[in-house]
């Protein structure tokens, strides 16, 4: 909630590269919520609020090709001393028992690794710089990276973008539902209270003649 009450106090353009940055650094290997980032962005332009989704999902897809190839560049030349210089600083999310869980995925898949990591946490983080410590071929790791960004990040914004228009449309009917309904049940209410009230009224006539009569 924060997030998305801050990005709706900053220009469309102020969004953009936000969601480009953020992305970007986490594709560099610098452990930040890119996908919360992403997904409040994509719902404020659902929300007529002056963000083009296109345009967002554009600079999504950017941030995410241009942090993973720096990622690479950054583990290839570091190599396994980087990786032991993140666990340190980064011990959640660097551990030893995450790199290793990284690297089996690596070496199972290969390319498709950077492809598929891209959706889940914890490889978007490792991809680039995992990727550069174990020297895969750059073009194999390019196509991948640029794929895997394309059906992410514009992926994910298409997604969130039409889930917010059609729950806005819902919303909307729902309203007019919501009124119809109070409206009849408390049209309801009220002709059953009034039919109750006549009903009580010959039994209220009934009781008030029952003494006069006995003491007649």
């Amino acid at each position: 909630m924060h997030v998305q009450e801050w990005l709706d106090s900053v220009p469309a353009a102020a969004v953009y590269a936000v969601v480009a940055l953020v992305i970007g650094l986490e594709s560099l290997g610098i452990p930040l919520p890119g996908e919360i980032i992403l997904v409040s962005a994509a719902l404020m332009s659902s929300q007529h609020t002056g963000v083009n989704p296109v345009v967002l999902g554009a600079c999504a897809t950017a941030g995410a090709v241009i942090g993973d190839s720096i990622g690479y560049a950054i583990g290839r030349k570091g190599g396994r001393p980087l990786l032991a210089w993140l666990g340190k600083k980064f011990p959640r999310h660097f551990s030893a028992g995450h790199v290793a869980t990284a690297e089996r995925s690596f070496e199972k898949w290969g390319m498709w690794a950077v492809f598929f990591g891209r959706f889940v946490a914890l490889l978007r983080i490792f991809a680039g710089p995992l990727a550069g410590v174990l020297h895969m071929p750059y073009w194999k790791f390019l196509i991948a990276n640029v794929l895997g960004g394309i059906c992410w990040a514009g992926g994910t914004t298409a997604v969130i973008y039409y889930v917010g228009i059609v729950a806005e449309d819902w919303l909307k009917r729902f309203s007019y539902v919501g009124l119809g309904v109070a409206v009849l049940i408390g049209l309801g209410s009220m002709l059953i209270l009034k039919r109750k009230a006549n009903k009580a009224q010959p039994e209220q006539r009934e009781a008030e003649a029952e003494p006069v009569n006995a003491g007649e």
